[in-house]
């Protein structure tokens, strides 16, 4: 074992996740109001209608994918009666889709930053570097799930990128199992680890802004004065209805 493989599958991992977890407690502690996706629709809507609904679905999907595949061993599924090749099918299959719909969405999303002097003139390096970093990612993913799987052979990546991530929270982290890897999935976790560096630092982070005030809020009520649907002026209010200005 070199030492650079002992850095990328022992070392960088427990950086990245490190800096994922305290970037997001030092972000939400010094710049709270700057929590959010940063809104550009009202510069361009005609692409960010088509390419940010396929990149949030898509990268949804891709999620949920890999909960089974990366989190949970092959006993699991086995007990569940899901054999390696109906798995397989499915995570090439549904997971090729789902990975897909992300990265037309995200080359959207590239290709408007890029291309849309209003949204280019407002975008941070932040904004820049993350849509790249995703796209990387994305497209690493891709060539695992097509062009590995259908063009050289069929791979079990739960038998080694699985228990190496499994095995990073149990802080015993063996990095053999990512060394067996192939390239292009070494290539694709160490982009993914890399993008939990840049994530707290730029727009991802609204992320985890879930609206949760709303659903304890009270109602609002509107009356209208005069009449159903018709809007009061200061000259319909009476006195004691006026706020004052």
């Amino acid at each position: 074992m070199t030492g650079w493989e002992i850095f990328w599958w022992v070392v960088f991992p427990y950086i990245s996740l490190t800096i994922f977890v305290g970037g997001h407690i030092y972000r939400y502690a010094t710049d709270r109001y700057g929590w959010s996706s940063h809104s550009s629709q009202i510069l361009e809507r005609r692409i960010l209608s088509w390419a940010s609904p396929l990149f949030h679905y898509g990268i949804i999907l891709v999620l949920l994918g890999h909960v089974p595949g990366i989190l949970l061993p092959i006993s699991w599924s086995e007990a569940l009666g899901i054999s390696d090749s109906l798995y397989h099918l499915a995570a090439v299959g549904l997971g090729g889709v789902a990975g897909l719909m992300m990265t037309v969405g995200l080359v959207g999303l590239v290709w408007r930053r890029w291309t849309v002097e209003r949204v280019k003139n407002i975008s941070l390096f932040s904004d820049h570097l993350v849509l790249m970093v995703l796209l990387i990612v994305s497209l690493l993913g891709l060539g695992a799930t097509f062009g590995y799987n259908l063009f050289v052979e069929p791979y079990n990546y739960r038998a080694t990128v699985g228990p190496w991530f499994r095995s990073l929270f149990t802080f015993h982290p063996d990095p053999a199992f990512m060394v067996s890897a192939p390239l292009i999935y070494q290539l694709h976790v160490a982009s993914t680890f890399f993008l939990y560096i840049v994530w707290p630092f730029s727009r991802l982070v609204h992320v985890w802004s879930f609206p949760i005030a709303y659903l304890r809020r009270a109602t609002i009520l509107y009356r209208a004065h005069g009449g159903w649907g018709k809007v009061p002026s200061a000259t319909t209010l009476s006195e004691g209805e006026r706020k004052p200005s």
